[in-house]
Protein backbone atom coordinates (compact mmCIF):
# COMPACT_ATOMS: atom_id res chain seq x y z
CA UNK A 1 0.00 0.00 0.00
CA UNK A 2 2.76 2.61 0.38
CA UNK A 3 3.99 2.22 -2.92
CA UNK A 4 -0.01 4.32 -3.67
CA UNK A 5 0.85 6.90 -1.12
CA UNK A 6 -1.45 5.23 1.71
CA UNK A 7 0.07 3.72 5.03
CA UNK A 8 -1.17 2.11 8.23
CA UNK A 9 0.05 1.27 11.71
CA UNK A 10 0.86 -2.22 12.01
CA UNK A 11 -1.42 -3.15 14.21
CA UNK A 12 -4.03 -5.42 12.97
CA UNK A 13 -6.87 -2.86 14.58
CA UNK A 14 -5.70 -0.07 12.78
CA UNK A 15 -6.01 -2.18 9.58
CA UNK A 16 -9.65 -3.18 9.67
CA UNK A 17 -10.28 0.89 10.50
CA UNK A 18 -8.00 1.42 7.16
CA UNK A 19 -8.82 -0.87 4.88
CA UNK A 20 -12.51 -0.38 4.00
CA UNK A 21 -11.17 3.25 3.42
CA UNK A 22 -8.74 2.86 1.15
CA UNK A 23 -11.33 0.66 -0.87
CA UNK A 24 -14.25 3.63 -0.89
CA UNK A 25 -11.42 6.38 -2.01
CA UNK A 26 -11.84 5.84 -6.34
CA UNK A 27 -9.33 9.04 -6.61
CA UNK A 28 -6.36 7.23 -4.35
CA UNK A 29 -4.86 5.89 -7.83
CA UNK A 30 -5.02 2.09 -6.72
CA UNK A 31 -5.22 -0.13 -9.90
CA UNK A 32 -8.63 -2.02 -10.39
CA UNK A 33 -6.30 -5.34 -10.09
CA UNK A 34 -4.94 -3.87 -6.78
CA UNK A 35 -8.58 -2.79 -5.65
CA UNK A 36 -9.92 -6.18 -5.89
CA UNK A 37 -6.85 -7.84 -4.58
CA UNK A 38 -7.03 -5.91 -1.16
CA UNK A 39 -11.07 -6.16 -1.69
CA UNK A 40 -9.66 -10.33 -1.12
CA UNK A 41 -7.81 -9.46 1.68
CA UNK A 42 -10.76 -7.60 3.55
CA UNK A 43 -13.13 -10.32 2.92
CA UNK A 44 -10.46 -12.95 4.40
CA UNK A 45 -9.73 -10.40 7.36
CA UNK A 46 -13.17 -10.53 8.18
CA UNK A 47 -14.13 -14.39 7.82
CA UNK A 48 -11.61 -14.82 10.24
CA UNK A 49 -12.91 -12.46 12.68
CA UNK A 50 -15.29 -14.49 12.62
CA UNK A 51 -13.75 -17.96 13.02
CA UNK A 52 -12.11 -16.11 15.75
CA UNK A 53 -15.96 -15.10 17.28
CA UNK A 54 -16.98 -18.44 16.67
CA UNK A 55 -13.88 -20.45 18.81
CA UNK A 56 -14.62 -17.66 21.58
CA UNK A 57 -17.84 -18.59 21.82
CA UNK A 58 -16.90 -22.30 21.87
CA UNK A 59 -14.71 -21.72 24.66
CA UNK A 60 -16.98 -20.07 26.78
CA UNK A 61 -19.51 -22.66 26.21
CA UNK A 62 -16.94 -25.58 27.79
CA UNK A 63 -16.11 -23.50 30.38
CA UNK A 64 -19.59 -22.68 31.54
CA UNK A 65 -20.11 -26.60 31.49
CA UNK A 66 -16.89 -27.74 33.07
CA UNK A 67 -17.11 -27.11 36.81
CA UNK A 68 -13.32 -26.75 37.51
CA UNK A 69 -13.20 -23.87 34.89
CA UNK A 70 -16.09 -21.69 36.28
CA UNK A 71 -14.16 -22.51 39.75
CA UNK A 72 -10.79 -21.42 38.18
CA UNK A 73 -12.72 -17.83 36.69
CA UNK A 74 -13.37 -17.13 40.33
CA UNK A 75 -9.63 -16.17 40.24
CA UNK A 76 -8.37 -12.30 38.77
CA UNK A 77 -6.99 -12.46 35.96
CA UNK A 78 -8.20 -15.88 35.07
CA UNK A 79 -11.61 -15.48 32.39
CA UNK A 80 -12.96 -18.74 30.47
CA UNK A 81 -9.73 -19.15 27.91
CA UNK A 82 -6.62 -19.41 30.76
CA UNK A 83 -9.46 -21.40 32.73
CA UNK A 84 -10.49 -24.20 30.14
CA UNK A 85 -6.30 -23.81 28.89
CA UNK A 86 -5.33 -24.72 32.48
CA UNK A 87 -7.93 -27.44 33.17
CA UNK A 88 -6.58 -29.18 29.75
CA UNK A 89 -3.25 -28.68 30.75
CA UNK A 90 -3.10 -29.93 34.27
CA UNK A 91 -6.40 -32.31 34.53
CA UNK A 92 -7.22 -33.17 38.09
CA UNK A 93 -3.37 -31.70 39.00
CA UNK A 94 -2.74 -34.60 40.73
CA UNK A 95 0.74 -35.21 39.12
CA UNK A 96 1.67 -32.38 41.71
CA UNK A 97 2.50 -32.63 44.98
CA UNK A 98 1.77 -28.60 45.61
CA UNK A 99 1.12 -25.64 43.57
CA UNK A 100 4.97 -24.85 43.23
CA UNK A 101 5.48 -27.81 41.16
CA UNK A 102 2.55 -27.00 39.03
CA UNK A 103 4.13 -23.69 38.66
CA UNK A 104 7.18 -24.82 37.66
CA UNK A 105 6.05 -27.34 35.18
CA UNK A 106 4.70 -24.16 33.49
CA UNK A 107 7.87 -22.87 33.66
CA UNK A 108 6.41 -19.67 35.93
CA UNK A 109 9.18 -20.19 38.33
CA UNK A 110 12.97 -18.80 38.76
CA UNK A 111 16.11 -21.40 37.48
CA UNK A 112 18.00 -22.35 40.30
CA UNK A 113 22.02 -22.09 40.38
CA UNK A 114 23.17 -23.19 43.55
CA UNK A 115 26.15 -24.76 45.47
CA UNK A 116 28.21 -24.84 48.32
CA UNK A 117 24.96 -23.73 50.24
CA UNK A 118 24.31 -19.95 48.57
CA UNK A 119 20.98 -19.89 46.42
CA UNK A 120 20.96 -17.67 43.70
CA UNK A 121 17.89 -17.51 41.76
CA UNK A 122 17.92 -16.31 38.01
CA UNK A 123 15.07 -15.96 35.37
CA UNK A 124 12.24 -17.74 35.13
CA UNK A 125 12.73 -21.61 33.10
CA UNK A 126 10.42 -20.78 30.40
CA UNK A 127 10.03 -25.01 30.53
CA UNK A 128 6.65 -26.31 30.06
CA UNK A 129 3.25 -25.22 27.41
CA UNK A 130 4.51 -21.59 26.50
CA UNK A 131 0.71 -20.44 25.42
CA UNK A 132 -0.47 -21.56 28.91
CA UNK A 133 1.88 -19.98 29.89
CA UNK A 134 1.38 -16.92 27.98
CA UNK A 135 -2.02 -16.47 28.63
CA UNK A 136 -1.74 -16.60 32.18
CA UNK A 137 1.14 -13.46 31.95
CA UNK A 138 -1.86 -11.62 29.66
CA UNK A 139 -3.94 -12.20 32.80
CA UNK A 140 -1.67 -11.29 35.30
CA UNK A 141 -1.40 -8.05 33.44
CA UNK A 142 -4.79 -7.23 33.13
CA UNK A 143 -5.01 -8.18 37.06
CA UNK A 144 -2.44 -5.63 37.57
CA UNK A 145 -4.11 -2.84 35.61
CA UNK A 146 -7.28 -3.25 37.24
CA UNK A 147 -5.19 -3.44 40.92
CA UNK A 148 -4.35 0.39 41.18
CA UNK A 149 -5.96 1.82 43.99
CA UNK A 150 -7.39 -1.20 45.40
CA UNK A 151 -6.67 -1.85 49.35
CA UNK A 152 -7.24 -5.59 48.60
CA UNK A 153 -4.04 -7.60 50.47
CA UNK A 154 -3.52 -9.42 46.97
CA UNK A 155 -3.79 -6.18 44.89
CA UNK A 156 -1.29 -4.34 47.48
CA UNK A 157 1.06 -7.33 47.32
CA UNK A 158 1.23 -7.05 43.44
CA UNK A 159 1.34 -3.26 42.95
CA UNK A 160 4.18 -3.51 45.64
CA UNK A 161 6.45 -5.40 43.11
CA UNK A 162 4.84 -3.19 40.43
CA UNK A 163 6.24 -0.14 41.66
CA UNK A 164 9.81 -1.56 43.25
CA UNK A 165 11.11 -4.00 40.90
CA UNK A 166 9.58 -4.36 36.83
CA UNK A 167 5.87 -4.36 35.96
CA UNK A 168 7.02 -7.64 33.81
CA UNK A 169 8.37 -9.42 36.99
CA UNK A 170 4.71 -8.73 38.88
CA UNK A 171 3.38 -10.31 36.25
CA UNK A 172 5.17 -13.34 36.57
CA UNK A 173 5.00 -13.24 39.97
CA UNK A 174 1.30 -12.72 39.69
CA UNK A 175 0.84 -15.88 37.31
CA UNK A 176 2.65 -18.02 39.52
CA UNK A 177 0.66 -17.23 42.21
CA UNK A 178 -1.97 -17.82 40.25
CA UNK A 179 -1.15 -20.96 39.09
CA UNK A 180 -0.61 -22.60 42.82
CA UNK A 181 -3.98 -21.34 44.11
CA UNK A 182 -5.64 -22.68 41.07
CA UNK A 183 -3.52 -25.57 42.10
CA UNK A 184 -5.06 -25.71 45.91
CA UNK A 185 -8.95 -25.08 44.50
CA UNK A 186 -8.38 -28.05 41.71
CA UNK A 187 -7.10 -30.20 44.15
CA UNK A 188 -9.72 -29.50 47.46
CA UNK A 189 -12.58 -28.46 44.74
CA UNK A 190 -13.53 -25.81 47.23
CA UNK A 191 -13.84 -21.36 45.83
CA UNK A 192 -11.63 -18.92 45.74
CA UNK A 193 -11.09 -17.41 49.04
CA UNK A 194 -9.75 -13.99 48.85
CA UNK A 195 -8.16 -13.87 52.24
CA UNK A 196 -6.07 -16.27 51.79
CA UNK A 197 -4.29 -15.12 48.59
CA UNK A 198 -1.75 -13.38 49.87
CA UNK A 199 -0.80 -15.11 52.62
Amino acid sequence: MSEYGLVAPKQISHLRAAIPLWLEDAENGLTSQFRKLLNGVWADLLLLDQRLKELDQEIEFIAAADPVAQRLQQLRGVGPMIATALVATVGDASQFANGRQMAASLGLTPRQNSSGGKEKLLGITKRGDSHVRCLLIHGARSMINASKGKEDRLSQWVMRIATTRHPNIAAVAMANKTVRIAWGMIRSGADYQPQMAAA
